[in-house]
């Protein structure tokens, strides 16, 4: 891509502020809306709203007040678009139909990432989680069938499967096993730290919408699943945020931040269908640019340093949402069986009896676990699981029986 975000100009940020009625947006219709609109506006919902709690937090480690106010200033705009693009679901959209949304974005923007990722590592910690949202994506649908009598398949269409992914109930491993080893800032490709921050913003509000409906859940067994899954994303974000550099400077996560949403704002702006959504991200994409601008030209003053000497010329690589069915097919057939072991991955047969992980599970799964009650349930209910195989049967034999629970 030949656009610099650096070289873009912006809407002046005092022209940036809206009113009521432009926040109140109108919401897309969830019987017409294209899955991938819905993905997007989930991403970059999490994305505003990351943007927002590391503005707080870097205010709250700061004690100059003109730099205060100066991220106040943008932070209130973050917070508007982030109001914006978080309306856009209608009320008819019941919070379960949405979380078959939350888990798609999990599934086909964590396995674009791992297919686009430059640095080993980080690609081998995408393609280990994906394959749990992509167990959460079954559970919730076989919840959505058996509670409101839909199938997920008319939210996710044929772009997505929907099958087994690692068992919900074998992801619960102990927090001492949950930390990565972070990329180095000086030597990692500007795609990689994209790549980090933008799922560590997803999965964090992914977190964050679990947290707060799943106590809502018409049923008992929907609140237990809603609670283990929302476990796991906490989970994963500890897993992702562990891998980004700490020892970067508050400005330089700052530009990194602002220079992430023009990058993912100009992503969706390139491949949205809905002409009116289109308009949202050309329009936020104006404000971030501004918002870089204003960061840059702060880091100079405070860091004495230049942004722009430390990016490339131009975007790297979009970040896109598109089917990854075979992609994933293939991380089925030879991961679904890994945990992890202090920062490395391992099969759970090569773990001894006593290891911190089974020691984990009996205490986490001890008086029955939701993920496995939920697909029991509806077997019980309908006489099989819900699943959308598009390709064939599921790549690993052991977990191709729809009339039993498998784990």
């Amino acid at each position: 891509m030949s656009f610099n975000p650096f070289k873009e100009k912006g809407k002046p940020i005092e022209k940036q502020i809206h009113n009521w009625s432009q926040l109140n947006v109108t919401p897309y219709n969830k019987n017409k809306v294209h899955p991938y609109t819905r993905t997007r506006a989930i991403l970059m919902n999490g994305i505003e709203a990351e943007a927002v709690w590391f503005s707080h937090q870097f205010a709250r480690h700061c004690d100059d007040l003109a730099l205060k106010q100066k991220l106040a200033l943008s932070r209130r705009i973050e917070q508007q678009q982030q109001k914006m693009i978080n309306w856009l679901p209608p009320a008819d959209e019941s919070a379960l139909e949405v979380t078959i949304g939350y888990e798609q974005v999990a599934v086909d923007l964590t396995a674009y990432l791992a297919r686009t990722e430059p640095d080993p590592a980080v690609k081998a910690a995408l393609d280990f989680a994906l394959l749990e949202d992509f167990d959460h994506l079954y559970r919730y649908a076989n919840l959505l069938e058996m509670t409101e009598g839909i199938k997920a398949e008319k939210i996710v269409n044929d772009l997505t499967e929907i099958t087994i992914g690692r068992p919900t109930m074998l992801e619960h491993r102990h927090p001492l096993d949950e930390i990565r080893r972070p990329y180095d800032d000086k030597s990692a490709e500007l795609l990689t730290k994209l790549h980090v921050l933008t799922i560590v913003a997803g999965e964090q509000q992914t977190m964050n919408f679990y947290m707060n409906v799943g106590n809502r859940s018409d049923t008992h067994l929907g609140r237990g699943l809603y609670a283990e899954i929302g476990l796991i994303e906490e989970q994963h974000v500890s897993h992702y945020e562990s891998l980004a550099d700490p020892s970067t400077s508050w400005f330089e996560q700052w530009i990194l931040h602002e220079y992430n949403e023009c990058y993912l704002y100009y992503s969706c702006m390139e491949t949205e269908t809905d002409s009116r959504i289109k308009e949202y991200w050309r329009s936020h994409l104006e404000d971030e640019l501004e918002h870089l601008r204003i960061a840059s030209s702060l880091m100079k003053q405070y860091e004495n340093k230049d942004p722009e000497e430390m990016y490339p010329e131009k975007l790297p690589e979009l970040t896109i949402f598109q089917s990854n069915k075979d992609y994933i097919r293939e991380v089925l057939a030879s991961q679904i069986k890994l945990t992890s072991r202090e920062t490395e991955y391992i099969d759970t047969g090569e773990l001894p009896d006593n290891s911190r992980y089974h020691q984990y599970q009996k205490a986490v799964n001890a008086g029955g676990v939701p993920s496995q009650q939920v697909i029991e349930e509806n077997i019980r209910k309908n006489g099989r699981d819900y699943r959308l195989e598009t390709e064939g049967p599921h790549p690993v034999k052991e977990y191709r029986a729809r009339e039993k629970v498998t784990a």
